[in-house]
């Protein structure tokens, strides 16, 4: 038996090629998750506190990974379906945001992944 995980991957390689969508270099296409508007416990996390923590959301498509100083190309750690958390980045490191059929997508690099989540 297949684990669940496997159909998300599937579900995601096939949205992004139905998108168009292939990520150069050490580039990762996410699309986003809905903020967390309330903790366990029942308290509301305004607008004004969320601002600044990081984002979540699944990878959709990767890039093959950047060129090293021997002109190997590094690959890129996360994969297809995996639950990430990734912040926008600051100036030229800055996230390029998507919307596609009402649903937010970000490019961006490997760098501004923080996490998988397990």
């Amino acid at each position: 038996m297949k684990k669940p995980t496997d159909f998300k991957k599937l579900v995601s390689a096939v949205r992004a090629k139905r998108l168009g969508i292939e990520p150069l270099g050490d580039r990762v296409f996410i699309r986003a998750e809905e903020p967390i508007k309330k903790t366990a416990s029942g308290i509301i996390i305004p607008d004004t506190a969320r601002q600044e923590n990081p984002d979540r959301g699944v990878v959709v498509a990767v890039g093959p990974g950047s060129r090293g100083d021997d002109n190997e190309i590094i690959p890129v750690s996360v994969k297809v379906g995996d639950n990430v958390i990734f912040v926008k980045g600051y100036e030229e490191a800055k996230a390029k945001e998507e919307e596609i059929d009402g649903q937010k997508y970000y490019l961006v690099s490997e760098s501004n992944v923080l996490a998988i989540i397990k």
